[in-house]
């Protein structure tokens, strides 16, 4: 990227590239490099946090109101971009989900204790939103809740729940109202996992990792306080929440490294077949483009300027692009795409060790049943 930043965005960027340096152990960076998508080690992600925490960079996108760090949209790329870069792991799930969308539509007294707990990553949370029959059609979700004094039952079941397993919290999309149409009658309700009644069984992938989950809620008490935006207000929150940004994406750092790595790990494939080498080549010069563009839209941003559609076309061609890097991957791997290989994603939790807490002592939660985790 050769687009010129200012004085001070470039100061900004010596910071943040000083930051990780001195932060960044090699476990961390192993981390990272080995990170698919948002699978992330657990143990990694949670020491990434704790340092970002005492950095005062837990959440780069948040208000400083709530604890955020307050950042313009040319801050929020350059540390993304060189996050990226040095190979650091991501943030967990809250960050960047449910902490918006309690923001904009939770109660003060919501903000006041779950925020902290996020920023500090003593709250880790899951999407409680695909079922077994609503996946990409997420309004025809049936996991129901049902109102009974003070609390809402719910039951039901929800499926390819990334970190189900290690989370505490569960920001879920439950059916309180059926009468209506499907988008109506659906409520934003946060739900602490270790409740009576939650079974989490994780789903074990073909690399051996077992990050995505179905979990089951059997009559589940659910204080009502716990509902985001209001009853049957839920599709309201949840499209808040898929549609939000604050800018600061960057796609081709992380790209980049990914055809780096190909390149270098399947040297002999690539030799042995010119089309897909072609093909490879073809799409490091796109990845170009890609950096060119964000280049120009940091530069645009840093000058205050309007960015109109560039973002909207780099998100397109970003997304288009990730796909593509991953298929090539698959194609050169091969055969050699199996469990334990050097293909494979990080060996975060074989079948045979789980990890998962089974039980909760009597002494820490008196009364109270154990959240059951299911092989």
């Amino acid at each position: 990227m050769t687009a010129a930043l200012s004085p001070q965005d470039a100061a900004f960027r010596d910071e943040v590239r000083a930051f990780l340096d001195r932060a960044l152990t090699p476990k961390l960076r192993r981390a990272g490099t080995l990170m698919t998508s948002v699978y992330c080690d657990h143990e990694a992600q949670l020491e990434w946090q704790a340092l970002l925490h005492a950095q005062g960079w837990a959440a780069p996108s948040w208000p400083v109101e709530y604890g955020g760090c307050g950042w313009s949209a040319v801050q929020r790329y350059i540390f993304t971009r060189e996050r990226l870069l040095a190979g650091a792991p991501t943030s967990p799930l809250g960050i960047n989900m449910v902490g918006p969308a309690i923001m904009a539509f939770g109660d003060p007294a919501q903000k006041a204790f779950l925020l902290p707990r996020m920023l500090s990553g003593e709250h880790l949370w899951c999407q409680g939103y695909s079922e077994p029959q609503a996946g990409s059609d997420l309004a025809a979700l049936a996991m129901k809740a049902e109102r009974d004094g003070d609390d809402l039952v719910c039951t039901g079941t929800k499926i390819w729940t990334t970190h189900a397993n290690v989370a505490n919290w569960m920001f879920c999309l439950v059916r309180t109202d059926a009468s209506g149409r499907k988008q109506q009658g659906i409520t934003f309700l946060l739900i602490d996992m270790e409740s009576p009644g939650v079974t989490v069984r994780p789903i074990v992938m073909s690399s051996g990792e077992a990050v995505q989950n179905q979990v089951f809620f059997d009559a589940v008490r659910v204080p009502a306080t716990n509902v985001v935006g209001g009853i049957d207000q839920g599709w309201t929150v949840a499209k808040y929440l898929l549609e939000y940004e604050r800018g600061g994406s960057a796609y081709a750092p992380e790209l980049r490294i990914k055809l780096d790595a190909l390149r270098r790990h399947a040297a002999e494939a690539l030799a042995a077949n010119p089309l897909l080498a072609a093909r490879v080549a073809e799409t490091e010069i796109e990845v170009e483009v890609l950096d060119a563009l964000e280049a120009e839209i940091l530069s645009a941003l840093s000058a205050d300027k309007a960015i109109g559609t560039d973002a909207s076309m780099m998100k397109i061609l970003g997304t288009e692009l990730q796909q593509r890097v991953t298929e090539l991957v698959l194609e050169a791997a091969g055969p050699w795409l199996a469990p334990g290989s050097r293909a494979s994603p990080s060996p975060v939790a074989r079948s045979s060790a789980i990890p998962c807490r089974l039980t909760t002592t009597p002494a820490a939660r008196p009364g109270r049943r154990s959240r059951r985790c299911a092989i």
